[in-house]
């Protein structure tokens, strides 16, 4: 960890003949592959100072969220090695995942390198935002989707999570779907998945600041066969 390969240095320094970072890493940006949604990956990303004097790292830091548990060099010297090591917690991400990585020297000077992925959560939604149009706290709504496995053979399962229960209920029944149109998933294929009817039990005003007008409810749902997966849906609306 604290050696580069003659051949690795000698692709820093052509990098940085065009970079403005004194940091230069490789490769940038770090290519994660394929993440189950909930794993923790232990990332380890490293580069060299490319300039003639000392860098000292202050901190490190993400931009975007899941990251912590920082390790990193303190002091660089010229032309030296630079290792920094984090755990990327993936539970509240999905899809794409692009994330800036932030060294912040002593001096104030910053160092940017980024890391590049894909969450994939073990079911897909046929619907993942529903509008409650203009809303009176205690009024009921309700809303039907599909959901079904990304490894379509299996049969998925799915019970509402106990921070969503006080607002609101589901109900799940099995179907068969096709999926062949994501944008228009319809009863009668060969895919096993849910219809999930999801009702308001009464939106609780309260959880609102009295001045906010809109309303913002995230729904989660827990499954025992992925315990690591945060299957979710959104509710908007707004206080009528």
């Amino acid at each position: 960890m604290k050696s580069l390969t003659i051949l690795s240095l000698m692709a820093f320094s052509v990098s940085a003949l065009f970079a403005d970072d004194a940091l230069q890493f490789m490769p940038d940006p770090y290519q994660l592959g394929s993440i189950p949604q909930g794993e923790v990956r232990h990332v380890t990303i490293k580069g060299a100072n490319m300039t003639s004097k000392p860098i000292d790292i202050e901190s490190v830091m993400c931009q975007g969220t899941g990251c912590s548990n920082y390790k990193f060099t303190p002091s660089v010297s010229s032309r030296s090695p630079v290792t920094v090591e984090f755990d990327l917690n993936t539970a509240s991400m999905e899809g794409p995942l692009t994330n800036l990585v932030v060294l912040i020297g002593k001096d104030g000077k910053t160092y940017t390198t980024q890391i590049e992925g894909e969450v994939e959560s073990p079911f897909f939604f046929s619907e993942k935002m529903f509008d409650a149009g203009y809303y009176t706290a205690g009024e009921s709504r309700e809303w039907n989707f599909y959901v079904w496995c990304s490894d379509k053979k299996a049969k998925p399962e799915l019970a509402l999570d106990t921070s969503s229960s006080r607002e609101f209920t589901a109900e799940f029944k099995p179907v068969k779907l096709n999926v062949d149109k994501p944008d228009h998933v319809k009863e009668g294929g060969k895919i096993p998945g849910l219809k999930v009817t999801l009702k308001t039990k009464g939106m609780d005003r309260t959880k609102t600041p009295a001045k906010q007008k809109s309303i913002s409810r995230i729904v989660s749902f827990k499954s025992s066969a992925f315990p690591k997966a945060t299957p979710e849906v959104l509710v908007i609306g707004y206080w009528k």
